[in-house]
């Protein structure tokens, strides 16, 4: 019995032993994290090897998206140019069946790379990716989706000369997130699409005429209304204005030196034919005037004293 006793405890002993050796942390070395780093890479590696053949199918699914997206693209562009399409409508509708066809080509292709994703995981996935996006990227959304209602809503077309919160230029082009203008000094202007959709904008060009005012003046000693029909006739003979819309002349009021006299036509809407048919017209007012020996004045100062002047003779014979 007594040896039975002392066997039990050599036994219980080096179990507590095995146990607390068992319990003990492993030691941290440079080999096993070198060993642990080795076998993580070699695992991405073996992965990636593993999936070329289905990153290879989804990169020929993208080179066909891209090639399906230009086939669509030019259809579009045939069947706009046979309908007479405006083009503004036929960029944006261009540019939405792109958009659809580069959406279901990159949806096949991630379904392509990882097999176990469904449409409906990338429809979810997707929807809580959008919330993040559209708050990271606000402006942009917001200057796409100006841009698409500018493009439906036809405003104004590429080569429309515009004028927005004192920037006036040609359309060059309405890109996704921006239009480009041409100011008539040559510069280009940069201008986001919300800019343009927020703020009121003259389209200057809309119209194959557009009308322009001047005010000339005859003195107050002339026949004002015997100048009327002279300044008609001149403008009228002008090259630079629209003739079927007629020449209009006014008497407008009293200025500080002139009886003023409102003068308006119509003639070429873009900046240059402006100013063309101005130096036209104006030059062609002050000849019908001088011809006529109608006074164009300047402006007259009389001076008023309370008591005369005394007048002193300079002749030195005096």
């Amino acid at each position: 019995m007594k040896y039975l006793f002392a066997y039990l405890f050599l036994l219980s002993s080096s179990a507590l032993a095995q146990s607390e050796a068992d319990s003990t942390p492993p030691v941290f070395t440079v080999d096993a994290a070198s060993k642990t780093l080795q076998e993580t890479v070699l695992n991405i590696w073996y992965d990636f090897v593993a999936h070329i053949p289905y990153i290879a199918v989804a990169m020929v699914v993208l080179m066909l998206t891209g090639i399906v997206s230009l086939i669509t693209s030019k259809v579009i562009g045939n069947i706009a140019k046979r309908s007479k399409m405006r083009a503004s409508l036929k960029e944006l509708s261009q540019r939405i069946a792109r958009i659809i066809v580069w959406l279901f080509g990159i949806l096949l292709a991630a379904m392509v790379i990882f097999p176990g994703l469904t449409p409906a995981k990338a429809l979810g996935g997707l929807g809580l990716a959008s919330v993040a996006i559209g708050f990271a990227f606000k402006e942009i959304f917001e200057n796409f989706f100006a841009g698409i209602l500018l493009l439906w809503k036809y405003p104004f077309e590429t080569g429309d000369f515009i004028e927005c919160e004192s920037i006036m230029g040609r359309v060059e082009k309405i890109s996704v997130r921006m239009t480009q203008l041409r100011k008539p000094d040559g510069e280009l202007v940069i201008v986001p699409n919300s800019f343009l959709f927020k703020n009121p904008v003259l389209v200057l060009t809309h119209e194959k005429t557009r009308r322009i005012q001047i005010m000339t003046g005859v003195a107050y000693a002339e026949d004002a209304r015997a100048a009327l029909p002279i300044i008609k006739e001149a403008v009228e003979s002008c090259e630079l204005i629209a003739k079927d819309q007629g020449v209009d002349v006014f008497l407008n009021g009293f200025g500080s030196s002139s009886i003023d006299i409102e003068v308006t036509w119509w003639a070429d809407p873009t900046p240059l034919g402006e100013r063309k048919s101005r130096s036209e017209v104006v030059g062609a007012i002050k000849q019908a005037l001088d011809d006529a020996n109608i006074e164009i004045p300047f402006p007259y100062r009389t001076l008023t004293f309370n008591e005369p002047l005394p007048v002193r003779s300079t002749d030195k014979s005096d």
